[in-house]
């Protein structure tokens, strides 16, 4: 198969067999050659842990210190004084029985993330077939179902992302976008790496975090060596 010129000039810079610090993976990924749009940089962590087990399913939330250079659009399901909080702190879409309606009338919620208060969930449970897919049901664990949406929709506006092991146990999330600093992806990677710690099953045995890599969207992985991130290098 002939390759392109771009494959040929990553072929030729990337090094298979090489584990990186973390800091040296995303330089590299960043010198790879650029596209016609800003890449998304992206971190996949190979957790020790049985996903078939539910007291082994890593999910929640984590705010990265530098964003992921997107302004999520956030709906809030929620009534009375929190309504008014949501929409204060600046929720693009607020709403409850109305919201409800008009998410089952259009099959749809343009929204990237939704939250609601813990009384709105009883009856949120309808909107699951449409919601579920998108990975957009609020979740406690994920800090989405709360009280205090004032702080919620502040978070989520300010750059926080949500992760959930697949079924191999991976967790994928973005870090920022090619066009950051290096410094600031290596700071958002390991904010994420810390609550995962933090977030580790009482129930996983062995190694925890087995393997970690780098990429962008439409380049190669470059994988971190592990003891380099124990030490923070």
């Amino acid at each position: 198969m002939k390759l392109s010129k771009r494959q040929k000039l990553i072929t030729d810079k990337v090094d298979e067999t090489k584990a990186y610090t973390l800091k040296e993976a995303v330089e590299v990924c960043k010198s790879m050659p650029k596209l016609k749009f800003n890449e998304t940089v992206d971190i996949s962590i190979n957790l020790g842990v049985d996903p078939k087990k539910s007291d082994q399913n890593v999910r929640g939330s984590s705010s990265l210190p530098h964003g992921i250079g997107k302004t999520a659009r956030v709906a809030v399901f929620a009534d009375g004084q929190e309504a008014t909080s949501a929409d204060k702190a600046g929720a693009d879409i607020v709403g409850y029985e109305d919201l409800i309606e008009k998410v089952k009338k259009d099959k749809n919620l343009e929204a990237d993330i939704v939250i609601a208060t813990p009384d709105c969930m009883k009856s949120l449970g309808q909107l699951g077939r449409i919601l579920g897919p998108k990975n957009l049901m609020p979740n406690p664990k994920e800090g989405t179902v709360t009280k205090n949406v004032k702080d919620a929709v502040a978070n989520a506006k300010k750059g926080q992302i949500r992760y959930k092991t697949d079924k191999a146990g991976i967790i994928h999330a973005p870090i920022g976008k090619m066009n950051f600093e290096a410094e600031k992806l290596v700071e958002n990677a390991y904010a994420l790496i810390d609550d995962l710690i933090k977030a580790k099953p009482a129930g996983a045995k062995g190694k925890y975090m087995k393997n970690i890599t780098i990429s962008s969207t439409m380049g190669p992985g470059f994988k971190v060596d592990l003891s380099t991130v124990e030490k923070r290098g």
